[in-house]
């Protein structure tokens, strides 16, 4: 796992990508990404607006897709009906995988061994050159049920 970047590094990387996207860094835009990098795992836009005073739905929406769009942001898209968003890993610095609930949706953040991460990206690598691919990165959901909803 690579060093988690501090808010400040965060804050000036979502400027510039929006910047390369001809968006502005808005007030509302820099709350989204402040409430993703305090929250410990990946938040639907309900969670964002309860926990981040002012932001109203639809314009939290609008703007978390102008996020995306950037690269700022990552959606992750469960089988319940609300997607949760979480900073890039490249935003972030962090590498880590997900634990998705099948029944309730919640997603929680779980971070591998080097050692383990290694032997994927070898692995990873080997099986995409068998097939003439060339991986960039990978994620890996773990689906299943969470102590709530087991």
């Amino acid at each position: 796992m690579m060093n988690e970047a501090g808010i400040s590094e965060i804050h000036d990387a979502a400027l510039q990508r929006l910047q390369l996207a001809d968006q502005r860094y808005t007030y509302n835009r820099r709350k989204l990404v402040q409430a993703l990098h305090d929250a410990d795992d990946p938040q639907t836009i309900a969670q964002l607006i309860t926990t981040t005073s002012g932001l109203a739905q639809s314009s939290t929406y609008r703007n978390l897709s102008v996020l995306e769009d950037a690269a700022v942001v990552h959606r992750i898209v469960t089988g319940d009906d609300h997607a949760r968003f979480e900073l890039t890993e490249d935003m972030t610095g962090t590498h880590h995988h997900h634990l998705v609930c099948t029944d309730c949706g919640d997603v929680l953040d779980i971070a591998l061994s080097r050692e383990l991460e290694d032997l994927l990206h070898t692995e990873l690598a080997a099986g995409a050159a068998d097939r003439s691919f060339q991986g960039e990165h990978h994620r890996i959901d773990l689906m299943g049920r969470c102590a709530t909803c087991i």
